[in-house]
């Protein structure tokens, strides 16, 4: 892929929750980003920081980088070409995508350094902190 992608930072924060397989999906899920997946193994759950009860299972203080959409289903090599310069710089991240477009979270600590690689790879991005 050699297309540069336009990036919005989100001000929220968020947490990514694990609740077991069979658990009904909780009151407190909402917000404006919302992602709930299950397996066999597990419910993930991904929200607002705020909404998230202390004691729930989970991995806090994540900051998103939604990629301006909507994308083409065609598109080859999208969170390829966000990853890669990401993983070498030894930044996690966590990535979950919808019908328009793909978001990356990265640890809010490192947030400032994920957008330097990002611009640095040719990428543009909104909200820069």
């Amino acid at each position: 892929m050699t297309r540069k992608l336009s990036l919005r930072i989100l001000s929220e924060r968020f947490a990514i929750a694990r609740l077991e397989p069979g658990a009904a999906i909780p009151d407190w899920v909402g917000g404006a980003i919302t992602c709930v997946a299950r397996t066999p193994s597990e419910l993930s759950i991904l929200c607002a920081e705020d909404r998230l009860p202390a004691a729930v299972r989970a991995n806090r203080s994540w900051r998103c980088l939604e990629v301006v959409g909507p994308l083409d289903f065609g598109e080859v090599g999208i969170l390829s070409s966000l990853c890669k310069s990401l993983a070498d710089a030894g930044i996690s991240v966590f990535v979950f995508s919808t019908f328009d477009t793909d978001y990356l979270l990265v640890r809010a600590e490192r947030l400032a350094e994920a957008a330097a690689c990002l611009r640095q790879a040719g990428h543009a991005l909104e909200n820069t902190p």
